[in-house]
């Protein structure tokens, strides 16, 4: 899987969208909740790994999601 960081402008915020191997967009979610039904993702039990890398990641940059 994939992640990456979209910039938000004026009230628009800031989303992380997580992407499958063939880059189909598998979540959309806003940068400043935590993602609910994280089991769908197949990333559960892996909240806080998921956080972390989405506070240091930075905007506009494609990143392989190793978690």
């Amino acid at each position: 899987m994939y992640i990456i960081k979209v910039k938000g402008k004026a009230k628009i915020p800031d989303y992380i969208q997580i992407r499958d191997i063939n880059f189909v967009l598998v979540a959309y979610f806003r940068a400043d909740r935590p993602l609910k039904n994280i089991e769908k993702f197949g990333l559960e039990g892996k909240e806080l790994q998921l956080e972390e890398v989405i506070k240091n990641l930075p905007f506009g940059k494609l990143q392989k999601l190793d978690l």
